[in-house]
């Protein structure tokens, strides 16, 4: 047995269990990832997974147990290579940062400013993503911190602390009826068309339960990613847009109003995300500080590098 039949397992549960994908994201071959999996198949005396013909269906029970087995396995090694680095790379490295447009966009420039002063030898990454990406990337070990206002904060895997609170706000072409209607109300606002995040992004879940408390239905025309996708198609009049307060920065020669809105929608809260019990280099501590001044060091180090107590240890030797 060895680490890269186990590689095989976790990238082909990640893929799918297409074999192509496997083999490409191992920058091998596939005929050399099926003879990887017969001969750990033989060794280990049970089938892994659920075929069909030559296709590849799903996992066994075995299969299954062997992947929880590999993912820790794998991370564990992973410490040990990312242990020379935090050692020998206090102030030069890479910092890699996934993240939504709207906080890459509005609410980390000042921060990453300050970091290349205290940092200069530090490159940066910054990976942008929805929260379920931003989560994967952490917990894979493809990203240093997690930033984002979803997601980030239900993961067992991922040590989150609090950064900003922020609400929603409108914006509505100048002239606006809603500009004389203030304070807006929800009712009024579901009369209009209306150009937000989807789902799954930078609070759109307090904009649907706001509505749904009230038995209104919102009438979505268009949703998107990015903030500012949803103030393009404002200006173009297609409807009222519903965004993060901080990403309504507009300059004198916009066309747009800025209308309040935190009467209407819970606030929302953006969180810094660390992998669980992933050794970081000071810099990474450094950023979090950088973020928000009020948390305690002491206190990010010991809930990052604490171990979930309730995991259940299981021996396997290679």
């Amino acid at each position: 047995m060895n680490f890269q039949q186990l590689k095989i397992i976790k990238e082909a549960a990640r893929c799918e269990f297409n074999l192509t994908e496997v083999a490409n994201a191992l920058f091998t071959s596939q005929s050399g990832v099926s003879r990887h999996i017969r001969d750990l198949e033989d060794e280990l005396g049970v089938e892994i997974f659920i075929r069909r013909g030559k296709r590849l269906l799903g996992m066994t029970e075995p299969g299954k147990a062997l992947l929880t087995i590999a993912e820790r396995i794998l991370d564990e090694a992973g410490k040990v290579r990312r242990l020379a680095d935090v050692f020998t790379n206090e102030s030069s490295g890479v910092l890699t940062i996934a993240t939504t447009h709207t906080q890459a966009r509005y609410s980390l420039p000042r921060v990453i400013k300050a970091f290349r002063v205290l940092y200069p030898d530090v490159r940066l990454e910054l990976n942008q993503g929805t929260p379920q990406e931003i989560v994967a990337m952490l917990v894979a070990g493809e990203a240093d911190i997690g930033i984002a206002s979803e997601q980030v904060i239900n993961n067992p895997s991922v040590a989150a602390f609090p950064w900003f609170s922020w609400h929603h706000a409108l914006l509505v072409p100048k002239g606006h009826e809603l500009e004389q209607q203030q304070p807006v109300s929800l009712e009024a606002l579901s009369r209009h068309p209306l150009i937000t995040y989807r789902q799954g992004i930078t609070g759109r879940s307090r904009v649907d339960r706001a509505f749904h408390a009230a038995s209104l239905k919102p009438d979505i025309v268009l949703s998107a990613q990015d903030s500012d996708v949803v103030k393009t198609y404002v200006e173009l009049g297609l409807g009222v847009g519903v965004l993060a307060d901080q990403a309504c920065q507009l300059d004198e020669q916009s066309g747009l109003t800025r209308l309040d809105a935190k009467h209407l929608f819970e606030s929302n809260t953006v969180w810094l995300g660390l992998k669980r019990g992933q050794l970081q280099r000071n810099y990474v501590w450094q950023f979090l500080e950088l973020c928000n001044a009020n948390l305690s060091l002491e206190e990010i180090k010991r809930q990052a590098l604490a171990v979930d107590e309730e995991e259940p240890v299981i021996d396997f030797q290679i």
